[in-house]
């Protein structure tokens, strides 16, 4: 019976849910660590790595079918040194490999593949592999053999491949660090730290390319897969009040109505899932992300402030519910995630038959519901049904009748297999989160938001803050605050505090922002190439050092400090933060000007500076 019994691997003493999932996979597991490199160096073997996060539902296809796999264990066990990365606890290694991921592929994703020497220089990059080949997708067993034949007949190859890649990253940040050609207000090209001034240039030309790409149907833009991209929205809506574009504003009501009556937002137990997988908002990728729905929480308060519609209140006020319910730590913090999967099966926990909501509510109340939320005896979604309120024309107002059996639906659901959740807490989107519920009481006027938001405050103050004012990325059931502190964490509690600032008037909010500006202008500002790196400079030293403005599914801890360092001018009155913040905004002009679009935050953070009336005032207070 003992023989059974499986064993751990090294990931056994880690916090992380994601690594822990691993903890007991046959292959044999290391952390990110110099012990993993060290053996590998000893034993003259190349490291197998894989970054991904406890949601993720690729993660867990390529888990079940290699990762438990004793076949694929055995051969990364005898031959190669394996190492899991959590990419939400450790985003410096994750941002340095999916650059290489990306630069070698075209593309990138969860799971992440590397396959690199023992001194972390990567010649091999993919992101999901089947254990066979299947669909031209090459199989991982395939890919292991055909390494391990050239790391023993063409070792220097490889080797050469990961200097040639290494030097190459290395080569973009400095080229990216010199910067391009930013359009000037006049016309003219204008580089050069004493020319540069601000200019809307940028601005209209991220406008007009989201015009061209917008969906006049469902809202939001591009095709499917269709992700929220909350701050494209939020920039919109500054463009909309600041150049008195009609239309901006058309394109974000478009899309905010479109988005709550999809399945995207969850209409039994709220909140907003990842992504659509189709182009009408119905089919989403059911994980629930901390991030999105902070970020999705600003952007429809934003929209209630402008057009004073209930409907937008409404999906802040049930987007928090769903939060305080169901993502709140009792200490005050916020949980990472929930998981797409239940029981094995993507979106299993949120589908509903016509049959079973009769069964549960009653002909009458049943046959009502059903035909509210578009619920059928076919189904739109793998036999069962997503609620969603696509076809209903009186989305904006829920009947009572309906919204008395939305518990017992909601209480029906939770007798399934549970969810997994991500139950970590991350300093980075904790703050965004902050940001969403502080927000919410300057502009709904509910002290108890204000509160949700100053004790999740004071957790990340204290909980996760080093003695030396330094913060930590990462913390998990009370236990110690781990990482070292990356630059979305300082740019985004910063942000927070602001917020806090001017939703209390308290100094204490004001001076501890200041403070952490500081630190994070001397300890991650490249005073050569311009802008923020994304590691201090006493982190790890990977095989460079990331310094990123794209803004993704979150902006980017540049646009965000570019952000910060304007309101921070604004609030204090201070010549020394203005200075600095124009020196932000020149850099990240500079590397906005190939593709405006791409950088929206940094987008607002130039109006922000163009426009010295504020953006919205609400209750005396202006944001």
């Amino acid at each position: 019976m003992t023989d059974n019994i499986k064993k751990p691997n090294h990931l056994i003493q880690e916090t992380s849910p994601y690594l822990l999932q691993h903890a007991y996979n046959p292959v044999n597991w290391y952390p990110w660590g110099q012990e993993a490199f060290e053996i590998a160096r000893k034993e003259d073997k190349p490291v197998f790595l894989s970054i991904g996060y406890s949601t993720c539902h690729w993660c867990h296809v390529m888990a079940h079918e290699s990762f438990e796999d004793p076949e694929v264990a055995e051969i990364l066990n005898r031959d190669f040194i394996s190492v899991k990365v959590d990419k939400e606890e450790r985003p410096d290694i994750d941002a340095v490999y999916m650059a290489v991921c990306q630069g070698l592929t075209g593309r990138g994703g969860w799971p992440m593949t590397i396959i690199m020497t023992p001194d972390q220089k990567p010649f091999f990059a993919g992101t999901y592999f089947p254990k066979h080949e299947r669909y031209n997708v090459s199989g991982l067993l395939e890919i292991l053999d055909d390494v391990i034949k050239e790391w023993k007949l063409k070792r220097k190859s490889l080797v050469d491949t990961g200097e040639k890649i290494t030097s190459a990253l290395n080569e973009r940040q400095k080229n990216r660090s010199i910067g391009g050609h930013i359009p000037s207000g006049n016309g003219d090209g204008v580089s050069g730290k004493n020319a540069w001034t601000p200019n809307n240039v940028l601005i209209t030309v991220a406008q007009d390319t989201l015009y061209k790409s917008f969906d006049e149907q469902y809202g939001g833009f591009g095709a499917s897969p269709k992700f929220p991209m909350p701050h494209n929205l939020m920039f919109l809506l500054r463009s909309s009040k600041f150049n008195q574009e009609d239309r901006a504003l058309k394109l974000v009501e478009k899309t905010l109505q479109q988005m709550y009556r999809g399945g995207i937002f969850d209409h039994i137990g709220y909140g907003f899932s990842r992504y659509s997988t189709d182009n009408k908002w119905l089919a989403p990728h059911f994980e629930k992300m901390l991030y999105d729905n902070a970020l999705l929480v600003i952007a429809y308060l934003e929209a209630y402030q402008i057009t004073g519609k209930e409907i937008y209140r409404s999906v802040v006020e049930k987007t928090l519910e769903y939060i305080q319910r169901e993502m709140t730590d009792e200490t005050g913090g916020f949980y990472s995630a929930q998981d797409a999967d239940s029981d094995g099966e993507e979106g299993g926990y949120y589908l509903l038959s016509e049959s079973e909501v009769i069964d549960l509510l009653g002909v009458t109340d049943g046959t009502q519901f059903c035909k509210f939320f578009d619920i059928t005896k076919s189904g739109n979604f793998e036999g069962g049904n997503i609620p969603n309120l696509i076809k209903n024309k009186d989305f904006e107002q829920i009947p009572e009748t309906i919204l008395r059996q939305l518990p017992r639906i909601y209480q029906h659901r939770l007798q399934r297999v549970k969810l997994h959740k991500d139950d970590k807490i991350l300093t980075s989107w904790n703050s965004l989160m902050i940001v969403a519920f502080a927000k919410a009481y300057k502009v709904l006027d509910e002290e108890t938001y204000l509160r949700i938001a100053e004790k999740a405050a004071a957790f990340l103050s204290v909980a996760m803050t080093n003695s030396d004012g330094t913060l930590c990325v990462s913390s998990r059931g009370g236990g110690k605050a781990t990482g070292t502190g990356t630059l979305d964490d300082y740019a985004f509690f910063i942000w927070a505090l602001l917020e806090l600032y001017e939703a209390t008037l308290d100094m204490n909010y004001l001076e501890q922002a200041r403070t952490l500006c500081d630190v994070m202008l001397s300890g991650f500002q490249d005073p050569s190439g311009g802008g923020l790196y994304l590691t201090h400079g006493d982190a790890e030293q990977l095989i460079y050092r990331p310094k990123e403005t794209y803004d993704g599914a979150i902006p980017s801890g540049n646009s965000v400090a570019g952000y910060v360092l304007v309101k921070l001018s604004r609030l204090t009155g201070l010549e020394e933060y203005h200075q600095q913040a124009l020196t932000q905004l020149q850099f990240l002009s500079e590397q906005a000007a190939a593709y405006p679009a791409g950088h929206c935050f940094t987008m607002m953070a130039l109006m922000m500076e163009l426009h010295q009336e504020s953006f919205l005032c609400e209750n005396g207070v202006c944001s």
